[in-house]
């Protein structure tokens, strides 16, 4: 449980004994009481500090930090990001239209991944002159070399290279093997590049990877990168002179509570690549998502009852699993803390929300510290993949969004009514 400013590693603490949590200098009470629950609650400051991490501990080499937008694609935090340098990792067309309408300056810094680009998407990153694009097989190669040769526009593009290197995270966020949908298999990747080098709208500008999600340990970072950088130097020796290394994403947080060190996790990460890129000069493009904006949100939720069922106790809350999908989809962990402590025994509970689903929940057999209907909870380090993979399931609508920068919050996204859900509708 966070307990002070200085000692969490989150924005999000109590200023003084018995008083509410507080996003920096903001009560989550008052965010309550003028917004309503479910609400999604994110530091400003504290996304544009974890990114100035990787500025600061990448100063030494050629950069650029894409932060891949389908953590959490608001247009509020985008255009934050941008304002700081950042760029943008993309997945879909939707994507590259948020980034257009929150940050259009930024999209030179766009970099575009993805299995199943399709033939609109891909227009749509021509024309608007998108920095790379990362490819992830022949066939969408073939696609991109014609639709670039239909717009006379010079497509630059990178492999993204499979290269088979394990990383202990969720199987449903590992990406760096030959078994999974992603990328092209590292061995055929020089057969490809040369291939390409005849295509007068192709241009061979980067080789990237990308081999999971929530990754904690820098080793296997380092391990595909050296891969990377050997096929770098074979195409070297064939008169093909990559531009960029795209190290992808994927280091990981601590959601539980505790120590966490993000400025020494970033440096180490940093060291790591660096060593393994050996003597390449050419820049290196990185996509942190999760790592910039998960501790940097929460949900905050109403408790409306608390309900003993033989030997269990439900907190039951007014968020559900469309609002936060991670604890159902992966089974996992978030941080869940009183937003005004009470006195009393920590118990051990479910914390549940009312969908009809004996799948909603957000925590099985927890310790939690007192709780009564009324108090509001808040679920910590919910900034990423949190609102991004929310649904209107049980027609329910999607929780509004807050950001605070220093004493103040502004509203970035009103909470859903029932006529936006109906709307696209027709009887």
């Amino acid at each position: 449980m966070p307990e002070t400013e200085s000692s969490s590693p989150r924005p999000f603490f109590y200023p003084q004994p018995g008083a509410a949590l507080h996003c920096g200098a903001v009560s989550l009470e008052t965010l309550a009481r003028r917004f309503d629950t479910p609400l999604y609650v994110y530091s400003a400051d504290q996304i544009v500090a974890r990114l100035r991490l990787f500025e600061q501990a990448l100063a030494g080499r050629e950069h650029l930090v894409c932060y891949a937008v389908k953590a959490n694609s608001a247009l509020a935090i985008l255009k934050l990001l941008s304002q700081n340098g950042a760029g943008f990792d993309i997945v879909s067309g939707g994507e590259l239209q948020r980034v257009l309408a929150a940050a259009p300056d930024a999209v030179a810094r766009v970099i575009f991944s993805g299995v199943g680009k399709t033939a609109a998407e891909i227009d749509l990153a021509l024309k608007t002159g998108i920095l790379q694009f990362n490819v992830e097989s022949e066939a969408e190669l073939k696609l991109l070399a014609a639709r670039a040769r239909k717009f006379r526009i010079r497509a630059r593009f990178a492999l993204r290279v499979n290269p088979d290197i394990f990383a202990d995270t969720h199987p449903y966020i590992s990406t760096g093997l030959r078994e999974h949908k992603f990328g092209i298999d590292i061995r055929r990747a020089l057969g490809i590049y040369k291939s390409a080098v005849n295509d007068r709208w192709l241009e061979a500008h980067g080789v990237s990877v990308h081999i999971g999600s929530q990754i904690r340990s820098a080793v296997p970072f380092g391990a595909a990168i050296e891969r990377v950088s050997k096929l770098v130097q074979q195409l070297s020796r064939e008169g093909i002179a990559i531009q960029s290394i795209d190290a992808g994403g994927g280091l990981g947080i601590d959601y539980h509570a505790g120590a966490f060190d993000a400025a020494a996790k970033v440096r180490e990460y940093a060291a790591v690549l660096e060593h393994a890129l050996g003597g390449f000069a050419g820049s290196l493009l990185i996509e942190p998502g999760r790592f910039l904006v998960a501790q940097a949100g929460a949900l905050v939720a109403r408790v409306p009852y608390v309900k003993r069922n033989g030997k269990k106790t439900f907190v039951i809350t007014d968020a559900a699993m469309n609002d936060l999908i991670r604890p159902a989809l992966y089974q996992a962990w978030h941080e869940i803390v009183p937003v005004r402590p009470r006195a009393g025994k920590a118990r051990i509970v479910d914390v549940v929300g009312p969908i009809c689903e004996s799948g909603d929940f957000f925590a099985r057999d927890r310790k939690l510290a007192p709780v009564e209907p009324g108090d509001l909870v808040a679920l910590l380090d919910a900034g990423a993949y949190g609102m991004a993979q929310s649904s209107n399931y049980n027609t329910r609508p999607r929780a509004a969004e807050v950001l605070v920068e220093g004493n103040k919050a502004r509203l970035i996204r009103r909470r859903e009514s029932m006529a936006d859900l109906l709307a696209p509708e027709v009887v």
